[in-house]
């Protein structure tokens, strides 16, 4: 019971929580952050401390790592990190911003936000980071600096708040016994920790002064250079604590400079929106449950609760060997499942609600987040028995897809958008040969005009045949979405064809002629490409490409 209290006391003193990292018997790490969704990134990845990096904090201000940031701006910047996480942040503090006064003024501002620790180092002020000309950068006077750690430690209210000195000795060119001195006299300064840093590539120069410190107090490193060594080098070395610099905002870079080069090449966002954070991610990092309402309103457009139905009860005997033991929704694309792609676009848009039609092999149906029905008439049955089978799931606002459908995401995310009962997703790219299969020609009210503006355009009939209506406008994709009085259409109009003696032959084509024909709308959301129904071993090929 003592145990479990001291627990509970330790996570609600951020700075108590620092100084057992500083003091641990084992080596700690902590990771860079440099804002408020970094920082709580950091704390989801489970990091026990995160470290303000002054190079990344200034970065993500666009200014250099010279002290060009204010120490307010970057003290406010901190109340946002600190805020949104719940473990300690030790801030990168340069040169204490100043001289001794600057030093207490800002110890003082950072525990009143929460702030667990600072690490300042001693060169003069302004400071230059450390690995530009390091070698010609003057240090501070020794007694000067031990005059800052101690008006520091005088400041500070929590006595668990951390003041970490950092020697810049062997980045300045200086010999082992300088950077010795230099840590000796800071300790009798009152320093909770010692910081040896090296520009060297290999960790020798850190290796050796651990060895002749003999954990004398907590001993910090920054393997930013010698990133190649061993983590259980440090461990033997009894290094206290490891601090990741700089490598989230080098990652964050690394990647916006690939989006932005992506997007201005194709003046388009299809190629990247699969592989950037959607926005529902940045609202959940942002915690802002008091903004789920607005979300609903703006992200999904005012619309209920959304399942969806999965047709999948056929082999694919197209496939040959590569279904005898397992239905076509279970070939694996690029390591998943055909349906477990499938599955990852709904839940993408928070349509959790899935049934899935199994038919032939539907035991070896197994995608997480999936309700399984089996039609077990699947081989003397159509499209149509199988979406009888999932009558009773049904909803006011659901979508009807074939299993064998891959797509970019935006197609989904604009036919929840798109107004209308009923409405079909008809592709008017007519010549579009990654599509394979027998197509299911639609004949619309309008053809695609290519605005950007939606069009008003009602389906006129599906066939995969010539028919009396002269021009195809396209072809239908598999997809419909149903809202409340289009649900309660389809309800009625599977009980009036489950009469017809030919009704385990109809498809979903044959449903929607029929609702047609009823005086039923059913608008039209056109595409231009971007989709795939895998019908054959080359479809398999170009599946991969889609499987985002």
């Amino acid at each position: 019971m003592d145990q479990i209290a001291s627990l509970t006391t330790t996570k609600q003193t951020k700075c108590t929580q620092l100084r057992e990292l500083l003091k641990s018997p084992q080596l700690e790490f902590i990771m860079e952050a440099h804002n408020g969704i970094s920082a709580r990134i950091v704390e989801e990845a489970g990091f026990k401390g995160i470290w303000a990096s002054g190079l990344a904090v200034s970065a993500q201000f666009g200014v250099r790592d010279n002290n060009e940031a204010s120490w307010t701006q970057v003290v406010e910047m901190l109340e946002f990190m600190s805020d949104v996480t719940q473990i300690p942040i030790l801030l990168d503090g340069d040169t204490g911003y100043g001289n001794f006064n600057n030093m207490r003024r800002l110890v003082k501002k950072l525990e009143q936000r929460g702030i667990a620790g600072v690490c300042i180092e001693d060169k003069l002020f302004p400071k230059t980071n450390s690995f530009i000309n390091g070698s010609r950068q003057p240090l501070a006077d020794i007694d000067e600096f031990c005059g800052k750690i101690k008006a520091g430690k005088d400041s500070q209210t929590d006595p668990d708040f951390s003041i970490v000195a950092r020697i810049e000795a062997l980045i300045a060119g200086w010999d082992l016994s300088e950077a010795l001195r230099r840590a000796e006299a800071y300790h009798a300064a009152g320093a909770d920790a010692i910081l040896i840093h090296s520009k060297s590539s290999r960790p020798d120069q850190v290796l050796a002064f651990a060895e002749e410190w003999a954990e004398r107090s907590p001993l910090v490193i920054v393997p930013t250079k010698y990133y190649s060594t061993a983590t259980d080098v440090f461990r033997k070395a009894k290094i206290s604590l490891v601090i990741w610099a700089n490598h989230l905002i080098r990652a964050a870079v690394t990647s916006m400079q690939a989006i932005a080069r992506e997007v201005q090449a194709s003046q388009s966002l299809i190629n990247i929106e699969d592989d950037i954070a959607p926005v529902k991610e940045i609202f959940r990092l942002q915690g802002a449950d008091e903004l789920l309402e607005a979300e609903k309103r703006y992200f999904t457009n005012g619309r209920n609760h959304t399942i969806a139905i999965v047709l999948a009860a056929t082999r694919g005997q197209e496939l040959q060997q590569l279904t005898q033991d397992k239905p076509k929704v279970m070939l694996p694309i690029g390591g998943k499942p055909l349906l477990r792609l499938l599955v990852d676009k709904f839940k993408k848009l928070a349509i959790n609600d899935i049934t899935v039609v199994a038919g032939f092999k539907a035991e070896t149906i197994d995608v997480e987040g999936t309700k399984v029905i089996r039609n077990a008439e699947y081989e003397t049955t159509g499209e149509l028995a199988s979406l009888a089978c999932a009558s009773a799931k049904f909803s006011d606002d659901m979508l009807i897809v074939y299993g064998d459908l891959l797509f970019r995401s935006y197609i989904l995310r604009d036919l929840l958008d798109c107004p209308g009962e009923i409405v079909a997703v008809v592709d008017s790219v007519m010549n579009n040969k990654s599509v394979s299969g027998s197509p299911d020609y639609a004949y619309c009210s309008i053809a695609d005009d290519l605005s950007i503006f939606g069009q008003d355009v009602n389906l006129l009939h599906i066939s995969a045949r010539q028919t009396e209506l002269k021009n195809k406008s396209g072809r239908w994709i598999g997809m419909l979405r149903l809202r409340s009085q289009g649900k309660q259409w389809v309800s009625e109009a599977l009980n009036e064809l489950q009469k017809q003696p030919d009704f385990n032959c109809m498809g979903i084509p044959e449903l929607c002629n029929y609702l047609i024909q009823q005086g039923k709308p059913i608008k039209v959301l056109y595409i231009r490409g971007n989709w795939l129904d895998v019908n054959s071993l080359d479809d398999l090929d170009l599946a991969f490409q889609l499987k985002q």
